[in-house]
């Protein structure tokens, strides 16, 4: 992706570079593999760490007009963006939230009976059938409305006329895993959830959903990570990275054989190291079991085209290298180190850290400067 450290502020640590015209590219190729279904975008922890304005406006360019948060503040930084965009809060509705519903014209996804005789009985006193959607859980055991709850709404015409049932949905558990058998149990159960309600427009497949093929699609498809360049599922059609995390040099200087390194003495040098201490650590999502000690090495960073392998613990705000096999032409002062980047992907560094490629991209700190490129891109 497109990287411009001059763009940088003179006092920035942390340079977070957002590819606009790559997060378009991606909305594209999720749209074509689900051809037939509308792509919606599930815009939720600040669009995935890359910023929901940007993100909406990008998107918005590429026609889509259906957007997912988890939270009703989410939603409504969304509809101050746009006035026509259909918006869905996945974590529901809550007594009392009506009227705010309504004034900005934001849908609840519901997903137990209760939550929905509460919506049934705003819209009566509101005077208006408002739209929203149903959650089935068809075997993740999260959110959504079990069987005997489906049967009992399908048995109950006079709640369902009491709103406007725009969408019925569910979540897949292990898309991520094309083979597992819960994906084809879930989509059986979707299917036999449908056939006891009125008929209503269905949404199913998340990021890896998309690649498990047409039957998941339905009417509309739900990206989220795969927007933003993460790896939902392998084997996937190649998306474009969105994301590049780079952190400024603050200091360098020279450490003998038996010294140790940061917090707790955890790593001891084994030979002369030079050390570049960066301006980033675990306060800016760089997460602290990405350190090193003794016996286990922690994460690369890179400067230019040379790793700098992690010495010792990741502090709150600070973060040391061994750049003792950099050039010293490239690694000075104030220059610049590759955290997240071409060399190594989002979903690499939480494999290092132990866990998903989510997490570590929702985890990037509002520290860090915003540059946005390519939003023009076509």
């Amino acid at each position: 992706m497109s990287h411009d450290p001059n763009n940088a502020s003179p006092t920035a640590t942390c340079l977070l570079t957002i590819d606009l015209g790559a997060l378009r590219a991606n909305y594209r190729t999720l749209r074509d593999e689900a051809a037939g279904a509308e792509c919606a975008a599930v815009i939720k922890a600040n669009a995935y760490g890359t910023g929901t304005e940007q993100a909406v406006r990008a998107l918005s360019k590429e026609g889509c007009e259906t957007f997912f948060t988890a939270t009703f503040s989410e939603a409504e930084v969304i509809r101050a963006i746009s006035g026509d965009a259909t918006i869905y809060v996945l974590d529901g509705y809550f007594t009392g939230s009506g009227p705010q519903f309504a004034q900005k014209a934001i849908r609840p996804v519901l997903s137990s009976m209760e939550e929905i005789q509460d919506w049934a009985a705003f819209c009566t006193e509101h005077g208006k059938p408002l739209p929203a959607a149903l959650q089935f859980d068809t075997g993740m055991n999260r959110l959504g409305m079990p069987h005997n709850e489906v049967e009992q709404l399908g048995r109950a015409p006079e709640v369902l006329a009491s709103f406007n049932p725009a969408l019925v949905m569910s979540h897949l558990a292990c898309a991520d895993e094309p083979d597992h058998a819960l994906n084809q149990a879930q989509l059986t159960t979707f299917e036999a959830f449908r056939a006891m309600l009125p008929p209503c427009p269905a949404s199913f497949a998340n990021s890896a959903g998309i690649f498990l093929g047409a039957r998941y699609h339905f009417d509309l498809v739900r990206p989220g990570f795969s927007l933003y360049g993460g790896k939902a599922v392998e084997g996937g059609k190649p998306l474009r990275s969105v994301v590049r995390l780079d952190a400024r040099i603050a200091q360098l200087h020279d450490a003998q054989p038996g010294a140790s390194v940061g917090y707790g003495a955890a790593q001891t040098l084994g030979r002369p190291t030079r050390i570049a201490t960066l301006s980033i650590g675990y306060a800016d999502g760089l997460l602290r079991c990405l350190g090193a000690r003794d016996g286990h090495p922690g994460f690369t960073a890179f400067i230019g085209e040379h790793a700098a392998p992690v010495l010792g613990r990741v502090s709150m705000d600070l973060v040391t290298l061994d750049v003792s096999d950099v050039p010293q032409g490239l690694a000075t002062r104030g220059a610049w180190a590759e955290i997240i980047g071409p060399h190594v992907s989002v979903d690499e560094l939480a494999e290092q850290a132990g866990t998903i490629g989510y997490e570590m991209l929702t985890s990037l700190s509002s520290r860090a400067q915003r540059i946005y490129t390519n939003n023009e891109a076509a």
